[in-house]
Formats: structure tokens, C-alpha cells, sequence
């Protein structure tokens, strides 16, 4: 069974960066289309972008040119580089394929606060 482990979270203030992990155990991992989710407080959870295995990525519009997904086939690993951070980009920050067919990680935590 895949497994994703989300790391990378923090607290950051407003305008500051971060670079979030994502690492798979999944051997079909470079075929799929990866995505980022972000779940605020009593808020669903909602797409932030994903990446397709062919490298195109798209977002979400609260987030494009902020924001930036990449992947390692090698290391079954996708990123999401996240710049210009502001305080509603706070939530919890989770990887999945598109279409969230994957069991869900535990997430990592982005405060972005002053």
C-alpha cells in the first residue's frame, strides 16, 4: 500500500518561503499526476496544483506565481516551493495523486504569521 509522508512545514512569517516534501513508497509514483492539497481550519480541503508525470504543473489561482511544484521520479518525491507566504496560505499542506485515489498522509502544518 502507498504510503505519503508530508514534511517540511512550519511557522514562517508573512512573505517568507518554505519548501514542503512529499516522499511516496509507491512504485507507480513516476506515472502519476501528483498533486498538493491544503485543509485550513474548518475549511475542506482544496487543491493547491499538481504535476503531471510529464512535468507540467498547474495551480490553483490563489496560488500561482507564489507557488511551485516539482518531482523526483528517482527519489519518488514531489515538492512544493512555496514564496510570498500569506497568512490565509495557513492550513495543512497534503500530497496525493490527482483525484486523491491515495490514502491520505498526516500532513504537515504552514502557520505563516507575524
Amino acid at each position: 500500500q502507498v504510503q505519503l509522508v508530508e514534511s517540511g512545514g512550519g511557522l514562517v512569517q508573512p512573505g517568507g518561503s518554505l519548501r514542503l516534501s512529499c516522499a511516496t513508497s509507491g512504485s507507480i509514483f513516476s506515472r502519476n499526476t501528483m498533486a498538493w492539497y491544503r485543509q485550513a481550519p474548518e475549511k475542506q480541503r482544496d487543491l493547491v496544483g499538481f504535476i503531471t508525470s510529464a512535468g507540467r504543473t498547474d495551480y490553483a489561482l490563489s496560488v500561482k506565481g507564489r507557488f511551485t511544484i516539482s518531482r523526483d521520479n528517482a527519489k519518488n518525491t514531489v515538492y512544493l516551493q512555496m514564496n510570498s507566504l500569506k497568512p490565509e496560505d495557513t492550513a495543512v499542506y497534503y500530497c496525493n495523486d490527482l483525484g486523491a485515489t491515495m490514502m491520505w498522509g498526516q500532513g504537515t502544518q504552514v502557520t505563516v504569521s507575524s
